[in-house]
């Protein structure tokens, strides 16, 4: 007899290292957080109630909080009350397992039709889960070890060996593997031996609703620029791999070559520290001060979805030059708001950027590349309507409501392969 086809009525979503009601921009919370907080609003939608189990980092976190409306944050004691690094991490996987199996525990078997684990470190927690519940386990790796390593930043440490040895035992453990492009499969194939027929590439979106065009005028009156501003903006993690330093060299350069730059050049970061950004939080103050250009630095916190979505209208350009991306969604929300991106031709940001339609891709990361780009944009007015026009268009592919409706097909075939071996 055939297996009836089954969806999910409840996923255990897990995301050890950081929760989705961080602020992302700052510390360990980045595009991995909104991905989650964003696949989970649309699934409750849909009537898929999700529950997301992160590691407490406060005494006073509630245990479980609403997020929205059918999504459930579970905040689970694992370790010190307090931000760990993720070299840490690994050692606090075993009791954060323990609490969530307990968690599970406490109500009827089948609380859970699904796992969808985010990073590393949750599917191993979701690969020990799946076993205990014999429900299927979908991962995304959102970065890899092996990846990072072999595009490493001057400055950054290398991921270690627990962790490349950590990935390979998801990768195998994972009845589906969620990639954000084909880049990214191909990775998973020839880095790690996954099997290709358990992959699925699902390409994230943006939110229209809040990553809209909008009068550059309005955004920069709000922030404070003047009308005619040159405005350079990098936004999220301030860490060696997403290579600030070289927004700061190619503005440098820029003010060089043109010193009547100088009374219109802002170059804004939206962010905070990360990583090995942490050790350094006044790297950006001080390689500006030797740059000779701190008069056109400006520093800003990570702020709401309405707020950096102004300062992306605002931009004369968005600036993405990581060292590697799986995907980019900075690139993605600045393209939706009709900016323009100049971006590193790595990994994920091949998709998200169109060059030449919606921005620019720069082969490596030399300054003078950027500057010599951004001098470009900055010297034709009309070249830079045009890639605002594309940025759009180009942006508009994007849709959370696509990736929600794959990411239900990627769930539903892997319960019904369980179910048909369980039969």
């Amino acid at each position: 007899m055939p297996v009836p086809r089954r969806s999910p009525r409840r996923i255990a979503t897990i995301s050890v290292h950081t929760s989705p009601l961080d602020q992302p921009g700052t510390g360990d919370a980045g595009g991995l957080n909104v991905y989650v907080v964003e696949v989970a609003k649309r699934l409750a939608a849909r009537g898929v109630e999700v529950e997301v189990f992160t590691r407490a980092v406060s005494r006073d976190a509630p245990p479980v909080t609403e997020l929205a409306p059918g999504v459930l944050v579970r905040h689970v004691i694992a370790g010190p009350f307090e931000e760990l690094d993720k070299a840490d991490l690994p050692a606090q996987l075993c009791p954060f397992t323990l609490e969530v199996l307990r968690a599970e525990a406490a109500y009827a078997p089948g609380r859970y039709d699904l796992i969808h684990a985010h990073y590393w470190l949750s599917g191993q927690v979701g690969a020990v889960a799946k076993e205990r519940w014999g429900v299927p386990l979908v991962q995304s790796m959102h970065t890899l070890g092996k990846v990072k390593n072999a595009a490493l930043a001057a400055g950054d440490a290398a991921e270690p060996e627990v962790r490349i040895r950590g990935e390979a035992e998801v990768i195998a453990a994972a009845d589906r593997l969620v990639a954000s492009t084909t880049a990214e499969a191909d990775e998973l194939v020839g880095l790690y031996g996954a099997d290709a027929a358990k992959i699925k590439t699902v390409i994230p979106g943006v939110d229209p609703s809040v990553f809209q065009p909008g009068s550059q005028l309005a955004a920069r009156r709000r922030l404070g620029l003047r009308h005619d501003a040159v405005v350079l903006m990098f936004a999220g993690r301030v860490q060696p791999l997403k290579a600030p330093h070289v927004v700061l060299h190619a503005a440098a350069r820029l003010m060089q070559d043109d010193p009547r730059l100088a009374d219109r050049l802002v170059v804004a970061f939206v962010g905070g520290p990360s990583g090995a950004g942490r050790a350094d939080p006044d790297q950006l103050v001080e390689l500006a001060a030797s740059l000779g250009i701190s008069d056109v630095l400006r520093l800003e916190p990570p702020c709401p979805q309405p707020e950096l979505a102004d300062w992306y209208r605002a931009a004369t350009a968005v600036l993405v030059p990581s060292y590697s991306e799986s995907f980019g969604l900075v690139a993605v929300e600045a393209q939706a708001c009709g900016t323009p991106v100049v971006a590193a031709a790595v990994g994920g940001l091949r998709t998200a950027v169109r060059d030449g339609v919606s921005g620019v891709l720069v082969a490596g990361h030399d300054p003078a590349d950027y500057a010599r780009a951004l001098r470009d944009l900055i010297g034709s007015p009309a070249r830079l309507a045009s890639l605002a026009t594309g940025a759009i268009a180009h942006a508009s592919r994007f849709s959370w409501t696509n990736a929600v409706d794959e990411l239900m097909t990627v769930y539903t075939g892997a319960m019904n392969d369980v179910a048909a071996v369980d039969a």
